[in-house]
C-alpha cells in the first residue's frame, strides 16, 4: 500500500501551497544525494518526496488525489528503473536552487520548457546583484561567481553508464503516454513508469545518479549600464541552467537592486543632497561648495536663506539609462543648523542680536506673532 502523500512531506491535507512547497524544500535539502552519499535509504526518501511533492504542488493532482487517492493519478504499482526525468533532476533540483536564484516566473523554480526531439531546455535562473550609486552613475563590469547546473561529463548529458543509455518505456513503448478507456472516451494521460519521457535509464550514471546533470560552479562577468535602477533585468542568453538530450541551456538573469547611499537620494535621473548651513551663512549668503557622484560643485547661497530652500544643479544627477549622454539633476536641499553648545560670548553676541532686530530682518516672525495677537483677541472679544 503507497504511503500517504501528505504525510510523506508532513503536512496536514488542508496545508497551503506555501505550506508544502516549504516542507518539500526542507525534506528535499536533507535527503539529496550529494549530502547523503552511498546512503540508499536517504537516496529513495529523496525520490518519494519528490514524488509526493510532484503531485501535490500542482492544484488538479492534487485535487484528484484528494478524491480517488492513488488509484486516481495511476500510481497503483509497477516500476521500471531510473525514470529520466528532465523536469528538474526528479523534480527536485530546481527547486533547490530556487534557494539560490529565486523565482522569477511566479513558481516552480525556473523550470525549463519542453522542446523537440524529446529534450527539455534548461532552467532560467535568477540571481540579484547589488550595486551602489557609483556604479550606476559610471558604469561597471562585475565578477560574480554563481552555483549552476551543468552537463555531466561522464555521461555526456544522457544519464546512463558507459556502454549502455536510456530504454524505450516498455508500458508506454516510449510515446510518455498511456491511454485509458473511460466509456465512450479514450483518455490520455502521462505515463506513470517514465513520467511521460518515454525513455526509462535501467543503468545510471554513477555520476549524476541517472539525471545527466550535475550541480557546479562558475564565474561570470557582468557588464552593468551606466543609469541602471532597481528592479532593471539584465539577461545572459545560455548562462542558465544546461538542457537535455541537445536542447539548449536556459538563460540567467541579473535582477538589479541599488544600494541606499549615505549623502544621496535617487529619483530616477535625478539626485537630492540635504545641505546643512550655518546660521550666520543662511542670513549672508555666500558661495557653498556641495558634493557630487563626481567630485564637487560650487553653488551660490543667496542672503536670507531659510531652511528647505532647493537649488539645482543642472546636468550634475544620473545618466538615463536609455538616453545617451542626457544627465538628470541635482538638487541641494539646505537646511539652516541652529547653533549648540555655545560660549559665553557668542551668547552675549546672539542677545546683541536680538535686542537689534526689528519687523524687516525677521519679517515671517513678526508676522506669525501678529496673527496670534489676531487671533487671541477674538477669543477673548
Amino acid at each position: 500500500m503507497p504511503r500517504d502523500l501528505y504525510e510523506i512531506l508532513g503536512v496536514g491535507r488542508d496545508a497551503q501551497e506555501a505550506d508544502i512547497k516549504k516542507a518539500y524544500r526542507k525534506l528535499a535539502m536533507e535527503l539529496h544525494p550529494d549530502r547523503n552519499p552511498n546512503d540508499k535509504s536517504a537516496e529513495s526518501k529523496f525520490k518519494e518526496v519528490n514524488a509526493a511533492y510532484e503531485v501535490l504542488k500542482d492544484p488538479k493532482k492534487r485535487s484528484i488525489y484528494d478524491q480517488y487517492g492513488h488509484a486516481g493519478l495511476g500510481q497503483g504499482g509497477g516500476g521500471g528503473g531510473f525514470s529520466a526525468d528532465p523536469g528538474g533532476f526528479g523534480g527536485g533540483f530546481g527547486d533547490i536552487f530556487e534557494e539560490f536564484f529565486g523565482d522569477i516566473f511566479g513558481g516552480g523554480g525556473g523550470r525549463g520548457q519542453r522542446s523537440t526531439g524529446g529534450g527539455q531546455r534548461g532552467e532560467d535562473f535568477r540571481y540579484d546583484l547589488t550595486v551602489t550609486l557609483e556604479t550606476v552613475m559610471n558604469g561597471s563590469e562585475e565578477r560574480i561567481r554563481i552555483p549552476t547546473i551543468i552537463v555531466c561529463t561522464t555521461c555526456s548529458g544522457s544519464g546512463a553508464k558507459s556502454g549502455s543509455g536510456p530504454e524505450n518505456c516498455s508500458t508506454c513503448g516510449g510515446a510518455g503516454q498511456v491511454r485509458t478507456q473511460q466509456g465512450f472516451f479514450s483518455v490520455a494521460r502521462s505515463c506513470p513508469t517514465c513520467r511521460g519521457q518515454g525513455r526509462i535509464i535501467r543503468n545510471p550514471c554513477g555520476t549524476c545518479q541517472g539525471q545527466g546533470r550535475v550541480r557546479s560552479e562558475k564565474t561570470l562577468t557582468v557588464k552593468i549600464p551606466p543609469g541602471v535602477d532597481t528592479g532593471n533585468r539584465i539577461r545572459l542568453t545560455g548562462e542558465g541552467g544546461a538542457g537535455l538530450r541537445g536542447a539548449g541551456n536556459g538563460d540567467l538573469f541579473i535582477v538589479v537592486e541599488v544600494a541606499p547611499h549615505p549623502m544621496f537620494e535617487r529619483y530616477e535621473a535625478d539626485l537630492l543632497c540635504h545641505v546643512p548651513i550655518t546660521f550666520a551663512q543662511a542670513a549672508l549668503g555666500g558661495r557653498l561648495d556641495v558634493p557630487t557622484l563626481s567630485g564637487r560643485a560650487r553653488v551660490t547661497l543667496p542672503a536670507g536663506t531659510q531652511t528647505g530652500r532647493r537649488l539645482a544643479l543642472r546636468g550634475k544627477g544620473l545618466p538615463h539609462l536609455n538616453r545617451p549622454g542626457v544627465f538628470g539633476d541635482l538638487v541641494v536641499e539646505v537646511r539652516v543648523e541652529t547653533p549648540v553648545n555655545l560660549s559665553k560670548r557668542q551668547k552675549e553676541l546672539l542677545e546683541e542680536f536680538a535686542a537689534c532686530s526689528d519687523t524687516e530682518s525677521q519679517p515671517e516672525s513678526n508676522s506669525f506673532m501678529g496673527k496670534v495677537k489676531e487671533f487671541l483677541d477674538k477669543m477673548s472679544g
